[in-house]
C-alpha cells in the first residue's frame, strides 16, 4: 500500500504574490480534500522569525487541521522543543491530541538556527540537554498527575487519553543514541543506515524496542501533463526554497531535502524536486512506496497547487488503488 502524504511550511516570499491568509485557507481545504481521497498523513514544520512567514505555530495549525478532518494523521516534524516552555507545549499538544481523537505525533527536534535561539532567549549550547529534559517533562505532564519540576509543583490538565507519539529527530549518531536513550522512535533527517544501526545498538543497551522512520523519495512532487511548462512556473519557488534552506544549514547538518545547488539544472538533477507526469508519479510511488506532496512549496499559488492535486486524483490515484 502506497503511503500518501501532504507537507506544509506555508512560506510566502515577496515575489510569489500570495498572502498567508490564502495559503492557510488552501492548506485547510487541501487537508480536507486529501482525507476524503484516502491520504494518510499531513506533516507540518516549524521555524521562527523568517521573512517569508514560515509556520511558527504548527501546534495551532494542527488543531485547525484536526477540526477539518476525522481520520488524517497529523505529524509535526519537527517541534523545536528547546524554544518552548515544556509545560505549556505539553498542554497545547494534549489539547490537539484530544480534539483530533488521538491522531497527533511529533518529531522532537533541537533546532539549529542561531536567530531562533536568540529570539527565544535560549542558549543554543544547551539545546541537547534541554531537549532531554523537556521530553521528560512533557511525558510527565501528559499523565495529568502532579510532579515536581525545577522546584515547583506542576500539573497539566486535561490529560489526553493517550499521549502523542514522540520521535526524536536529527542527523548524527548522537541524535540516534539520544532517541534510544529517551525510549522514543527515531526520525533521522537523512536516510543513513549507519544512523539506524547506532539507534538499534543503543536500543539494545537500553533494553528498549524502538523503531526508525527513514525519509525517502522526493521532498516535492508536482503532477502535470507538461513538465517543461510547469517547471517554468515552479522554478523560482523551487530555487527560493532550496537556496534559503541551504543557507540555514550549519556545518555537519545533513538532510534528505538539502540541495546544494544554485541553478535549475542542479535542482532537477538532485531528485528532491520532481515535476512529473502521472505515469512518472506512479513510478515514484512504486520505487519509494510513498508519495509526499508539498502543494504550496515556496509560495506556489493555490491555483497551481490545485491543478496538480486534481490531476493526481484523476490520473494517479485510481491506478494506485488498483495496484494495491
Amino acid at each position: 500500500m502506497t503511503m500518501l502524504g501532504l507537507r506544509y511550511d506555508l512560506r510566502a516570499p515577496a515575489f510569489a504574490g500570495v498572502t498567508h491568509a490564502e495559503l492557510y485557507a488552501a492548506c485547510l481545504d487541501q487537508c480536507a480534500w486529501a482525507e476524503a481521497r484516502g491520504f494518510d498523513v499531513v506533516a507540518l514544520s516549524e521555524h521562527h522569525g523568517v521573512d517569508d512567514g514560515y509556520v511558527s505555530a504548527p501546534v495551532t495549525l494542527a488543531a485547525a487541521i484536526a477540526g477539518r478532518t476525522k481520520r488524517l494523521q497529523i505529524n509535526i516534524a519537527a517541534v523545536l522543543v528547546p524554544l518552548h516552555d515544556p509545560v505549556r507545549l505539553a498542554e497545547q499538544l494534549a489539547v490537539v491530541q484530544l480534539v483530533s481523537g488521538g491522531r497527533l505525533s511529533l518529531v522532537a527536534g533541537m533546532g539549529y538556527r542561531d536567530e531562533e535561539f536568540q529570539m527565544a532567549g535560549v542558549d543554543r549550547r544547551r539545546r541537547g540537554r534541554l531537549l532531554d529534559e523537556y521530553v521528560g517533562v512533557m511525558r510527565q505532564a501528559w499523565s495529568g498527575e502532579p510532579f515536581e519540576w525545577r522546584g515547583r509543583t506542576v500539573r497539566a490538565t486535561p490529560a489526553p487519553p493517550s499521549p502523542p507519539m514522540v520521535l526524536i529527530g536529527g542527523s548524527t549518531e548522537k541524535a540516534a543514541r539520544r532517541a534510544a536513550r529517551l525510549h522514543a522512535g527515531f526520525f533521522p533527517a537523512i536516510a543513513d543506515a549507519e544512523l539506524a544501526a547506532a539507534y538499534e545498538d543503543e536500543c539494545a543497551r537500553q533494553g528498549f524496542t524502538g523503531f526508525v522512520v527513514m525519509p525517502g523519495g522526493p521532498g516535492f512532487v508536482h503532477v502535470c501533463n507538461d513538465p517543461e511548462r510547469d517547471w517554468a512556473r515552479i522554478a523560482p519557488h523551487a530555487l527560493y526554497d532550496a537556496q534559503t534552506y541551504a543557507a540555514w544549514q550549519p556545518p555537519g547538518q545533513r538532510s534528505q531535502v538539502h540541495v546544494a545547488g544554485n541553478t535549475l539544472d542542479e535542482l532537477r538533477s538532485s531528485g528532491v524536486y520532481r515535476v512529473v507526469t502521472p505515469d512518472e508519479c506512479l513510478a515514484l510511488a512504486e520505487e519509494y512506496g510513498r508519495v509526499l506532496l508539498h502543494p504550496l512549496m515556496g509560495g506556489l499559488s493555490p491555483a497551481l497547487a490545485w491543478e496538480s492535486l486534481e490531476l493526481f486524483e484523476r490520473a494517479v490515484l485510481p491506478r494506485l488503488r488498483t495496484a494495491s
